[in-house]
């Protein structure tokens, strides 16, 4: 419940739990399986999630592939409302492992803005406007920051890094700031 509550919190109008559901668990599963048959062929390796476990485990094991099929993080009653699905917590809470409410939001808003700034260096977006419009109207982020970029913008680009570090240094790799974000930080600069 804090995952999806702190994400309302953060600005998002749905939290991520509830997307992967619509989205399809199974979905997610088959792209990444094709992704990392596609990685291979260019001889690069598949980088580790926590998340592919969890995944893994719902579809494959729990056979919980999403709302489509009646059941993934959430459960869909007929004629109810969703709900969580009650087995999370007995099967995926890690008691010595609580993180922060705080830890839970920076770390839904900044591996986004980390991955925006990742697809401005591929040339992916080739503008911060694009970004931060897409940003909010394509994958939710939260509209009260401006989009993706302006939300390092308005964090400020130093702070920021900082911040991704300490998410990094605690949750892992996926989190370190690109080089992009640090060469307009190193130079003064902001998204524009």
């Amino acid at each position: 419940p804090m995952i999806e509550t702190e994400a309302r919190k953060a600005g998002m109008p749905v939290g991520p739990l509830a997307v992967s559901d619509e989205v399809s668990l199974s979905l997610m599963s088959h792209i990444r399986q094709q992704t990392a048959k596609d990685l291979q062929a260019e001889g690069k390796a598949m980088p580790n999630h926590p998340a592919t476990a969890v995944i893994d485990l719902l579809v494959n094991e729990y056979k919980r592939t999403g709302k489509a099929a009646g059941g993934g993080f959430y459960d869909y009653p007929a004629g109810g409302q969703k709900h969580l699905w009650p087995e999370l917590k007995k099967r995926f809470e890690q008691p010595g492992k609580q993180i922060s409410p705080q830890d839970v939001r920076d770390r839904l808003l900044f591996i986004q803005a980390i991955e925006t700034v990742r697809c401005v260096e591929e040339g992916v977006l080739m503008s911060t406007a694009d970004a931060n419009v897409g940003s909010i109207f394509g994958i939710g982020f939260a509209a009260w920051s401006g989009g993706a970029l302006q939300f390092i913008n308005q964090y400020g680009l130093n702070d920021f890094i900082a911040r991704a570090r300490y998410l990094a240094e605690e949750y892992g790799e996926r989190f370190s700031p690109p080089a992009l974000l640090l060469e307009k930080a190193a130079q003064g600069e902001v998204f524009r």
